[in-house]
């Protein structure tokens, strides 16, 4: 096992994945907890709420490319299952408030305003957490097997594929954003308290829930990484260049392209529920087509068919979505928009397909 872990890279490539997590696993908590606040070197509490976002949008970003990327399917509705795992996550926190909450009733305070009597029967369970945990592990996969089963059956593909997910996405947008749904509406969940007894305000669960999602984030990329370097990953790439030669093979590609849609939807509702108690709320607007989009925009910035350009493409673009929304937010779409026909027209295989292209030529020019 270990051996086939150790040929999913070279030794240089190990060397920097090793360097990168361990300045995020142990120099940045080191420099917080050890460097006094009025230190320059300090790194202050809510970064790890900052960087842990970033994270969770990496961990989509992968999911998106192992669909997009390697087996050439256009999704536009991973935000479903991005909220499918958050919405989850969100009402086992609102269980968690108890009678701690404004009207001091065992209902959320939301049900309280809408003058429900009582819990609705979906939200029974949501008061333990391994329930929630088998809830955020199956509900995004199930509903992915379910959906992709008929859509791939009927040979959907290309563009009508990405219309009918973004049709799913905007009707199931739709529904959440009612009252009566019982899932609050469009303020969504929030004013979350504590999670497994600890509160969400310490800076201690606060770098805890950080390391978990880096820990969750390098074990998916080296699941994705294994499963695009076997035969199954060169069987999803002869799927993306020439599906009808592969069938002709021999091969059900139903099988293989549902295969992949599920587990790319399982890692988006596995980010889905670490996002929503570092960032503290969750409502329809995750489900907003555009969002679903930006997804994709994160794939082809960094490079598709490139997992470790997926996650540099998120890096990127939520950083500098946080730039931009603090100094010229009318002009973030703008720049957005301008950045995807840049990147289409002069970079199509993204910022890793440039820069490794210099670097294919530099060997080129070495002396033998």
């Amino acid at each position: 096992m270990i051996k086939k872990i150790a040929t999913l890279h070279s030794f240089k490539e190990w060397i920097l994945t090793f360097i990168l997590l361990g300045i995020a696993l142990v120099l940045l908590p080191l420099l917080n907890l050890l460097v006094p606040e009025e230190s320059v070197l300090h790194v202050p509490d809510y970064i790890f709420s900052l960087l842990g976002k970033y994270l969770c949008y990496a961990l989509v970003a992968l999911a998106v490319d192992l669909i997009w990327g390697y087996t050439g399917i256009l999704s536009l509705g991973h935000g479903v299952f991005f909220s499918m795992g958050g919405y989850a996550m969100g009402m086992y926190l609102m269980r968690s408030i108890g009678k701690e909450g404004v009207y001091k009733s065992d209902l959320p305070d939301f049900m309280v305003f809408l003058d429900w009597k009582e819990l609705p029967w979906y939200w029974y369970g949501f008061d333990y957490f391994a329930f929630t945990l088998l809830v955020i592990l199956i509900l995004p996969g199930l509903f992915a097997f379910t959906f992709g089963y008929f859509a791939f059956r009927s040979r959907i593909k290309g563009v009508y594929f990405a219309i009918i997910t973004q049709a799913m996405t905007y009707a199931l947008m739709l529904l959440f954003f009612r009252n009566n749904t019982g899932f609050g509406g469009n303020n969504g969940l929030t004013d979350f308290k504590r999670i497994l007894g600890y509160s969400l305000q310490e800076p201690s669960t606060k770098l805890s829930l950080y390391i978990i999602t880096i820990i969750v984030l390098f074990l998916s990329y080296l699941l994705s990484r294994y499963v695009v370097r076997s035969k199954l990953g060169r069987i999803l790439t002869a799927i993306r260049d020439a599906e009808s030669r592969v069938m002709f093979s021999g091969y059900n590609t139903l099988h293989y392209k549902l295969f992949v849609w599920t587990l790319s939807a399982f890692l988006c509702g596995i980010a889905g529920a670490l996002y929503v108690p570092q960032v503290g709320i969750i409502n329809p607007s995750e489900m907003q087509p555009s969002n679903s989009i930006e997804m994709a925009i994160w794939v082809a910035v960094g490079g598709r068919g490139t997992l470790s350009g997926a996650l540099i493409g998120a890096g990127l673009v939520n950083g500098a979505k946080s730039w931009f929304t603090v100094a010229a937010p009318e002009y973030w779409l703008y720049f957005l928009g301008t950045l995807f026909i840049v990147l289409t027209l002069f970079f199509p295989k993204g910022l890793v397909g440039f820069f490794s292209r210099f670097s294919s030529k530099d060997k080129m020019r070495e002396p033998s």
